[in-house]
């Protein structure tokens, strides 16, 4: 059993390494072939990293926009590592760290010319960047470690307040760079926020509802399994009136394919119907990041 829990450790591991590898490459290509050539500026500490060198470049300064990221990242995941566990914030960092290695050692060439198409591929891009990073259990750091942060303190995901705070971001940049430019990338930055509440999904919450002819057994193994309550109630099968049992529960929709699989080993013949929670009251189990 040892065993098998540090193969599947060293397995979640390599996983992980591989989606902050393919993040932080992916994030470094949009910067430089999308973002840089449009004069656009990406959200986040990236983009605030972003607008600090080129604000002390006006000045014959130069605070390099991989050097930012990491500086404004070390303080932001100290202070947040106490609610998100620490190997969520190293992977997290080691994402940082290599997006300002790969903008120093790799150089992309512009792929549009056009702006228009900039702001929507390069948004599109940037957006899975940032949900690569996140199902590999990291992030891109900076914003999304305060996203992460109050989402597990609330049970709510607040990527709509973050593009609003990027929005305040970006109107400093349109003052002081000229509004054109801040008008694309706030458009850049709904078009990634979009991304990411589409295909993360952590923090919504869905209910099953069960028809099984096997109920204390898949209760049995359900609860086993998964640290949510569920309730079994007596029914009456109303085509084939044989005594039925009606589950019910609410669990985290990242959950769903993994209980839907127990269920089907336990019962082959079990019919479960699914709908979106849009309000849940009560105590609630959510796994914590690791």
């Amino acid at each position: 059993m040892l065993k098998k829990l540090r193969r599947d450790k060293r397995v979640r591991n390599v996983m992980t390494t591989l989606a902050v590898v393919l993040s932080a490459l992916l994030q470094t290509y949009v910067i430089q072939a999308f973002i840089q050539p449009a004069g656009l500026l990406s959200g986040g500490f990236t983009g605030i990293a972003i607008l600090i060198d080129r604000v002390t470049s006006l000045f014959g300064m130069n605070i390099s926009t991989s050097l930012g990221m990491i500086i404004l990242n070390l303080p932001v995941a100290w202070a947040c590592s106490k609610s998100i566990s620490k190997r969520f914030t190293l992977f997290s960092l080691l994402q940082v760290l290599l997006s300002s290695v790969f903008l120093r050692i790799f150089q992309f060439t512009p792929l549009f010319d056009d702006e228009v198409l900039n702001v929507i591929y390069g948004g599109v891009l940037y957006g899975f960047a940032i949900v690569i990073a996140l199902r590999g259990n990291a992030s891109t750091g900076g914003t999304d470690f305060i996203a992460l942060y109050v989402s597990n303190k609330t049970g709510n995901s607040i990527w709509t307040y973050v593009f609003i705070g990027n929005v305040i971001l970006l109107c400093t940049f349109g003052a002081i760079f000229g509004w054109k430019y801040a008008g694309y990338s706030i458009l850049f930055q709904f078009v990634g926020t979009k991304i990411i509440s589409t295909f993360h999904h952590r923090y919504e919450r869905v209910t099953l509802q069960v028809t099984t002819t096997k109920g204390p057994e898949l209760t049995q193994a359900y609860v086993k399994a998964f640290q949510h309550g569920i309730s079994c109630v007596d029914a009456v099968g109303g085509y084939s009136k044989k005594k039925m049992y009606l589950l019910h529960t609410v669990v985290s929709s990242y959950e769903v394919a993994d209980i839907i699989s127990l269920f089907h080993e336990v019962d082959g013949h079990v019919i479960v119907n699914m709908f979106r929670t849009e309000q849940f009251y009560g105590a609630f189990y959510r796994a914590p990041m690791e």
